[in-house]
């Protein structure tokens, strides 16, 4: 006799099958944590491959069973994370996930909607469209039809802002600075365009005079991307100014706000933001400050008819007289066809948590930033680069070779270092390229051993350790022990 099927996870039984599963995924992932013991696995590489080749074959001719499996995979994968949950994990602007995120996220994996055609996802579909325009509205509170689309993130808001200023325009040229994201880059190759212009950033924020400088040697329609929240940094370029730059060139703005664009939460910090609303588009990300499993990108635009070029039609997905006849026609609202309902975790968490708990969790992390970069300008043995605009702080160790007194972070009265003004670059510098391998080695070391999981950051010509900080449970004490193991990996 056939055996019967594995059971599925919807419908009225589908509970029922998933209940004692998660129960074994649920100790795998607290005993993967337990056996990690720290924010990444030690060893490094050789050491991951091993013990993930370890655990036999992948594809059996005759399987285990799911709960073995699901033990077995669930508690490697766990123990082998590096686990921004861990409050030393901090190198990307890769957020530890709230729980009820994830519950929801689970909800959306069981119901498995499809977001390509009202028949796949009648309730999700019209959840999308409630959120997106709550969301918009944040973005554009004075806007008359503001709206925005779910993406995977940053990288495809870009692209889709590049693809919508083209089809408005034809072929439109691309203004960055040189602080902006890489995919403005692909997304100018993907689509066709002209190489992007870059403007130097030598301060780290794109500079309104340096912006009108580059314009007046343009012909044509452009598109000018500006940044709240840089990638290496956290800085947020002067967007008001820049917007004004734009306005006197006939320029078209896009703010690039994937990692700075939540902090439209914080009551306290949004006036960072002030002037988001007169840019055409803008990118927000909240699988970064806004604890969402990935993906959980939007693009937000200012008028919802810049949308309608996006319009394509597919009979067995929406079918002219489907659509006459009242059913929603949703392939206009991402460039992908088949894709998962990722507002549902989003919508949960707005419910939860409100505008007010969102911003709390914003302004603990910004706060933990500032703790983080008082004890490294406390530190004898450490040099910040600079007070933290969000939640990123960049640091060093202080050698022999580099002044103690601020010298060397606060550079000459023209942006040089003080080794740029006297002739030299800094990799020509007595000591600043072994010093630089010296950091990058010293973040190898606490990967290789499991202890700390820190970024690498260029700045001012030098290299810099990057912690980002996104775990709103992250303690001063946490922090401090951050700050030792940097130190104590210096006298090695």
């Amino acid at each position: 006799m056939r055996a019967a099927p594995p059971p599925l996870a919807g419908g009225t039984s589908g509970a029922e099958a998933l209940r004692p599963l998660l129960d074994t995924v649920l100790d795998a992932l607290h005993d993967g944590a337990r056996a990690r013991g720290g924010p990444l696995p030690p060893g490094g590489p050789e050491a991951v491959v091993a013990r993930v080749a370890a655990l036999g074959a992948v594809l059996p001719e005759h399987g285990t069973d799911p709960h073995e499996a699901l033990r077995t995979l669930v508690h490697a994968v766990a123990e082998g994370a590096a686990d921004p949950a861990h409050p030393l994990c901090a190198a990307h602007l890769h957020t530890p996930p709230l729980a009820l995120a994830v519950a929801a996220d689970l909800a959306a994996s069981a119901l498995n909607p499809s977001m390509d055609s009202w028949d796949q996802a009648p309730a999700a579909s019209a959840l999308e469209a409630e959120v997106t325009a709550a969301l918009a509205a944040e973005v554009y509170p004075a806007a008359g039809r503001p709206d925005a689309l779910v993406t995977t993130g940053g990288t495809e808001s870009n692209q889709l802002a590049l693809l919508l200023a083209r089809e408005r325009h034809g072929r439109i040229r691309t203004v960055v600075g040189a602080n902006a994201h890489h995919s403005f880059h692909r997304a100018a190759w993907l689509l066709g365009l002209p190489r992007p212009v870059t403007v130097p950033t030598p301060e780290g924020t794109l500079h309104p005079a340096a912006l009108a400088g580059a314009l007046k040697g343009l012909d044509g329609p452009v598109l000018v991307a500006a940044t709240a929240g840089t990638t290496d940094e956290g800085l947020i370029d002067p967007i008001p100014a820049l917007a004004d730059v734009c306005a006197a060139h006939g320029a078209e703005l896009h703010v690039d706000a994937a990692y700075g664009g939540p902090v439209l939460f914080s009551r306290t910090h949004r006036h960072l933001l002030d002037g988001l609303d007169r840019a055409r588009t803008v990118t927000v990300d909240l699988h970064k400050l806004g604890w969402q499993p990935a993906a959980a990108g939007l693009l937000a635009v200012r008028d919802a008819a810049d949308l309608h070029v996006l319009g394509h039609t597919a009979d067995y997905l929406n079918a002219d007289d489907d659509t006459e006849a009242g059913l929603p026609d949703l392939l206009g609202r991402s460039l992908r066809t088949t894709r998962r309902p990722d507002v549902l975790k989003t919508a949960v968490t707005l419910r939860a948590l409100g505008r007010a708990g969102l911003g709390a969790l914003v302004d603990a992390c910004m706060e933990r930033a500032q703790d983080l970069a008082d004890l490294v300008e406390k530190s004898p043995a450490l040099e910040l680069r600079a007070r933290p605009t969000l939640t990123t702080v960049l640091f060093r160790p202080v050698t022999a070779a580099e002044p103690t007194d601020g010298a060397t972070s606060a550079g000459s009265a023209d942006g040089a270092t003080p080794t740029e003004a006297a002739g030299a670059t800094p990799t020509e510098a007595a000591g600043a390229t072994s010093t630089d391998e010296d950091l990058a080695a010293i973040r190898r070391t606490l990967l290789a051993e499991g202890h700390a999981v820190l970024g690498r950051a260029g700045a001012d010509g030098r290299l810099w350790l990057k912690a980002t900080l996104l775990n709103p449970h992250a303690t001063p004490g946490d922090l401090a022990r951050l700050i030792t193991l940097v130190e104590g990996s210096t006298h090695r």
